[in-house]
């Protein structure tokens, strides 16, 4: 039997007569494992949720989609703030244009000693990676999200006994001169609370967190302006986003804060 050679219609790059460009074309949520560099040179396994796009020019039908996750499949090395640069670079040379971005959010796992037992276990810490380029120019953005133990002054200073607290997440976006470690990140936010939260407590570590917080109250206010002093000091930070919402324990509403700077260059 002869071979029958046909050739299938490529829609997709065909040519559209609207004029009208796309700002950002591609896929979102999907998820990949990945492995990531940390601070003691080691490698974490883990799955992240990736949002991958290009601009489409206006000439253009639409994005070749099946391209991002060749992407994702052909770097399976080890992922840094370093090497995040150049798998954005390949997608946006792989697209054939001239802007896109990478949104990468995934667990990040430290192992914590409980302050007063010593017992280990692990945390998880929500991280996002958010690589731009734009007219061949790159920007890297690296955010965390800390869950992190808050109580409040005015309930302290008011009540005859106790004071209310409540879990809190702390949220620190960054844009960096150079590298700035996940690990060196977490540990701001957490010297900033009332108190840190930790994975497995037995009752003396409970005692010592219940009243670290006690004699640690703080407003969100106060945890974003704290934070904020320390990154100032940190020629390595260029700008910054600092949040603060605490889950409150007797409202139905919680309470938020946040500060966004960019330092002034000479």
């Amino acid at each position: 039997m002869n071979d029958i050679k046909f050739s299938l219609a490529d829609v997709q790059n065909t040519r559209d007569t609207r004029r009208i460009a796309i700002n950002r074309a591609g896929i979102r949520a999907i998820r990949h494992p990945v492995k990531i560099t940390d601070n003691d040179s080691g490698i974490q396994h883990t799955v992240a949720m990736f949002n991958m796009y290009v601009n489409l020019p206006h000439h253009f039908k639409g994005v070749h989609m099946s391209r991002f996750v060749e992407i994702l499949n052909s770097h399976e090395s080890e992922i840094s703030v370093e090497s995040f640069e150049g798998i954005l670079r390949a997608m946006v040379k792989k697209l054939e244009t001239e802007s896109g971005g990478i949104e990468m959010t995934f667990p990040y796992f430290i192992n914590k000693t409980a302050p007063v037992s010593r017992v280990k276990s692990l945390l998880d810490y929500e991280v996002t990676f958010i690589g731009e380029i734009k007219n061949g120019s790159y920007s890297f953005t690296m955010k965390i999200i800390v869950p992190v133990t808050s109580l409040c002054p005015c309930s302290k200073q008011i009540s005859a006994y106790g004071a209310h607290n409540q879990r809190s997440h702390m949220s620190i976006s960054i844009r960096t001169n150079s590298c700035v470690w996940i690990e060196e990140l977490i540990r701001m936010a957490e010297d900033q609370a009332s108190c840190e939260l930790y994975g497995l407590l037995k009752r003396s570590d409970e005692k010592y967190v219940t009243e670290k917080a006690y004699d640690n109250p703080k407003f969100v206010e106060d945890v974003v302006r704290d934070i904020a002093e320390m990154l100032n000091r940190d020629t390595r930070i260029e700008s910054y986003i600092v949040e603060s919402e605490n889950f409150e324990s007797i409202h139905n509403h919680s309470a938020y804060a946040l500060i966004e700077q960019t330092r002034i260059k000479n």
